[in-house]
């Protein structure tokens, strides 16, 4: 998956750099190139819309790929120079970017610099500056963005961003699903796209559970469910359990995903409650 990013961003470079010399190529008719000329240019100019068009192919296959669409993209460049730089043969340029897109149903707008170094014997470049914009109202990735943004981490970015949306798109469906399912039951206090569910028991009311499901993602971008379990029982109830069920619920709750996971225990835990499944 790795490689499918520097190619998404390969691509997206090469296209735009295509795009810009095909716009300039009809100056040079104007300016007076000869029969000759203008006949070579004629077919480079074809060739080149070709290649595009190939070219267009493949970012849309990656795009399709990742998740990841690019809407708008803005390029500053500037030249720093000194004297001391030119007589040792140093040339510095900084590439200011704005990028803004969305990876499925969540928008992004980023800002970053590449500084860019060359000598007489090589080249290099790095990102001196990263500034993510949006998302801002996702709170399970707020302190991810942080962190990318303090390391400078472009491409890590992109990376957790395509697993957090998969992760995020799995917990509404699911949502959906059971609240669809089970109406009477199942209560989305914040939604589908919320964090929490509710299962209230129609035979013995004052009981519910709240299904809290969080997105979990470390500082490597690695993404996945954390899910626990909340019971609210009547005070009363706490008192006559005397084998701590109750108690230990949150505990079971965590054992029952090892072993039919996500969706299997949800639907193990709303039978409990007591409504069978409406047709």
């Amino acid at each position: 998956m790795e490689a499918s990013w520097e190619e998404l961003r390969a691509l997206e470079a090469e296209v735009a750099a295509l795009r810009r010399a095909r716009s300039r190529a009809p100056w040079g008719d104007a300016l007076g190139a000869g029969h000759q000329l203008r006949s070579e240019e004629g077919n480079s100019s074809e060739n080149l819309k070709n290649h595009i068009g190939q070219l267009e192919s493949e970012l849309a296959f990656l795009s399709k790929l990742t998740g990841i669409n690019i809407t708008k993209c803005s390029k500053y460049t500037e030249e720093i120079t000194s004297a001391e730089m030119k007589e040792a043969g140093i040339k510095k340029v900084l590439q200011k970017h704005r990028l803004s897109g969305h990876c499925h149903m969540i928008r992004f707008e980023l800002e970053f610099q590449i500084l860019e170094i060359q000598n007489k014997e090589n080249s290099s470049s790095v990102i001196t500056d990263l500034n993510i914009i949006e998302p801002t109202n996702y709170p399970e990735l707020s302190e991810f963005v942080s962190s990318v943004e303090e390391r400078r981490d472009l491409v890590l970015f992109f990376q957790t961003l395509h697993f957090f949306v998969e992760c995020f798109e799995h917990r509404m469906r699911t949502f959906k699903h059971f609240k669809e399912k089970y109406p009477g039951t199942v209560h989305l206090y914040e939604g589908t796209s919320g964090s929490s569910m509710g299962i209230r028991s129609t035979k013995q009311p004052g009981f519910e559970c709240l299904i809290v499901w969080m997105i979990q993602i470390d500082e490597r971008g690695k993404v996945w469910p954390a899910l626990d379990l909340l019971p609210q029982v009547p005070e009363q109830a706490l008192e006559l359990d005397k084998n701590r069920i109750i108690e230990t619920a949150p505990l079971s709750f965590r054992s029952l995903l090892g072993v039919l996971g996500i969706q299997g225990t949800l639907e193990s835990l709303i039978t409990v409650f007591g409504l069978p499944a409406h047709a």
